[in-house]
């Protein structure tokens, strides 16, 4: 009896991770707010502004819809791996991938997202290495390749244990 009342509440609170899940899709809309706000800022000074201050506006954009979609896929993989499957109408559009990443593949597309993100910064520091001391620059790839390393271990990882599954 008291066996069975653990195993129900400790299920049961997977339901404690639906909020979190739920504030990832608030920091979605303040990373869109935030899209249209440097956007906003570049509109008045757009003939002034020189071809790489323009580039690094975009990498910045990029950035931010890289960082909205890691967290879309986060917020809803997660929540169908850990918490509840979603009952998604036959009348709305399902993307793709939802209800096909389990949650090996969701921290594989994650460690990508981080690599992805990692190198439009890093790209980023190289356009502007002017304004960037040097001992900064070796850190900076020092740090991206640590990430890149990192999501190139994961991946082997998995196939290893996925190997290992099916053998």
């Amino acid at each position: 009896m008291i066996e069975r009342f653990i195993e129900k509440s400790m299920y049961g609170s997977r339901w404690l991770l639906a909020p979190i899940y739920f504030g990832l899709s608030i920091a979605v809309l303040l990373l869109g707010l935030k899209f249209f706000q440097e956007l906003a800022h570049v509109i008045p000074y757009l003939f002034s502004t020189s071809e790489v201050d323009l580039i690094l506006l975009t990498l910045t954009l990029i950035d931010i819809a890289l960082v909205g979609g890691l967290l879309v896929m986060v917020m809803l993989s997660g929540y169908e791996n850990f918490v509840s499957q979603l009952n998604i109408g036959s009348d709305t559009e399902k993307l793709g991938w939802l209800g096909k990443i389990d949650s090996g593949g969701l921290k594989n597309k994650v460690a990508a997202a981080i690599v992805a993100i990692s190198s439009i910064h890093l790209l980023k520091v190289f356009m502007n290495l002017e304004n960037i001391e040097e001992s900064n620059i070796k850190w900076y790839v020092i740090i991206h390749m640590t990430f890149v390393g990192s999501a190139f271990a994961m991946g082997i990882l998995e196939k290893l244990t996925q190997k290992k599954t099916t053998d």
